[in-house]
C-alpha cells in the first residue's frame, strides 16, 4: 500500500512540475525539478502518455496531455453551468412559488445538479445528487430529445421502463414519438408520470456547439402547477433556458 502511495506522489509531482513548466520538458528537467531517477520517469510518462494526461512532443519532450485539459476544462464548464443557472432556478421558484432543478444527462438517467426551493425543507427526495429514471423526467424527456437516433438508442439499452403511475410512458415506441414532439415544441411535461399528484416542466440549455448539454425545470403538485398556469410556466422555463443557453455561448 505504502509503495502504491509513493507511486500517486510521484505522478502528481511529474504532472505539477509539466503543468508549471512555461514550455514542455525533457527526462533530464523532470529529474532535476523532482529529485527521481530518469528511469522511474520514463516508466510513469509512459503509462501518462498512454492515458492521454501527458504528450510527447516530437523533439522527445514532455507537456500536459489533452486528457487532462479535457478533464479539468469538463469540471470549471461544469461550475460555470451551475453558476449561470442559479439565478434563473432562483427566481422562477420565487415568482412561481415551485422548486427548480437544473439537470444533466447520464444514460437513461437524469442527475440533479442544483435546487431552489422556496420551502427548503420539503421535497426531499429530489436533493441534489439524486438520479430518476429520465423516460419519466421532463429534464429527461428534454434531453433523449436531443439525441441522435444512435445516440438515443444507446441511452436507452437495457432501460426497464418501468411503469410508476398510471400516466408513465412504457413502450418505447410511443415514447420515441413523445420525443419528437418534445424536440419540435422546445419543453417537456412531466405529467404525473413519475409520482401521483406531481408535475415538471422542463427546457434544454444549449451550449456553444449547440450541444444540449443540461435542461432547468419548475416542479409541484397538481395543484400549485394546475392547468390554468401552465401556459405561463412553460413560457418562463423557456425562456430562462433560452437566456442561459446564451450565456453559455449558444447563438440561435
Amino acid at each position: 500500500m505504502e509503495d502504491n502511495v509513493r507511486v500517486v506522489d510521484r505522478i502528481f509531482d511529474i504532472l505539477e512540475q509539466l503543468a508549471q513548466a512555461d514550455s514542455s520538458m525533457g527526462l533530464s528537467g523532470i529529474a532535476q525539478a523532482t529529485g527521481m531517477s530518469k528511469s522511474t520517469i520514463h516508466r510513469l510518462l509512459s503509462s501518462l502518455c498512454a492515458r492521454q494526461y501527458v504528450a510527447k512532443l516530437p523533439d522527445n519532450t514532455y507537456t500536459i496531455g489533452y486528457k487532462m485539459v479535457e478533464m479539468v476544462s469538463s469540471h470549471i464548464y461544469g461550475l460555470e453551468l451551475i453558476t449561470e443557472s442559479k439565478p434563473y432556478l432562483n427566481y422562477i421558484s420565487h415568482e412561481l412559488d415551485l422548486t427548480t432543478h437544473l439537470g444533466i444527462l447520464d444514460h437513461d438517467e437524469v442527475i440533479y445538479i442544483e435546487k431552489m426551493d422556496t420551502y427548503p425543507n420539503t421535497g426531499r427526495y429530489t436533493q441534489v445528487g439524486y438520479r430518476s429514471p429520465a423516460y419519466c423526467s421532463s429534464i429527461g424527456k428534454c434531453l433523449l430529445s436531443c439525441l441522435s437516433g444512435d445516440e438515443l438508442e444507446e441511452a436507452l439499452y437495457g432501460c426497464s421502463f418501468i411503469k410508476y403511475t398510471s400516466n408513465t410512458i412504457t413502450d418505447p415506441r410511443e415514447f420515441k414519438r413523445v420525443l419528437k414532439v418534445i424536440r419540435k415544441q422546445g419543453w417537456a411535461l412531466d405529467n404525473e408520470e413519475f409520482k401521483a399528484g406531481h408535475r415538471c416542466v422542463a427546457a434544454p440549455i444549449y451550449d456553444y456547439r449547440g450541444s444540449a448539454i443540461a435542461a432547468i425545470s419548475a416542479s409541484g403538485s397538481t395543484i400549485s402547477l394546475s392547468d390554468d398556469k401552465l401556459e405561463h410556466v412553460i413560457k418562463m422555463i423557456r425562456e430562462s433556458a433560452v437566456a442561459i443557453s446564451r450565456r453559455m455561448g449558444y447563438v440561435d
